[in-house]
């Protein structure tokens, strides 16, 4: 979590910045590189489809969420695909289950150290 899904892209395109975009990614929402996912879809186009990239997360401020529309916009722009359609479906933790229980009702692990 969080899902990044790029349709209409070729494979090498995706291979080729997937570490720049997980860098960035990571930086800006402030969480763990191994959490993050980046899958292509495989579609077959009919009429009008757009390159796009659908970003699954949950919900962060507006400010974040602009960042990191913008950082993909502006590397894949540096990639010669300017007019990709960056969209959001953003998640709820009462409903993303884990082990088919609710991620709200997980308890959270504990980060203190103990000695």
């Amino acid at each position: 979590m969080p899902y990044i899904r790029f349709t209409g892209f070729e494979t090498s395109l995706l291979q080729k910045i997937a570490v720049t975009l997980v860098d960035r990614f990571a930086a800006i929402v402030n969480i763990p590189h191994e959490i993050i996912k980046i899958e292509k879809t495989a579609i077959e186009p009919i009429l009008n489809s757009p390159q796009s990239v659908e970003i699954q997360m949950f919900q962060r401020d507006q400010q974040t969420h602009d960042a990191i529309a913008l950082m993909i916009h502006t590397l894949l722009q540096e990639h010669g695909c300017p007019s990709a359609h960056i969209y959001y479906n953003l998640l709820s933790p009462a409903l993303y289950y884990k082990g088919g229980v609710p991620l709200n009702q997980i308890p959270k692990k504990s980060s203190a150290v103990h000695s």
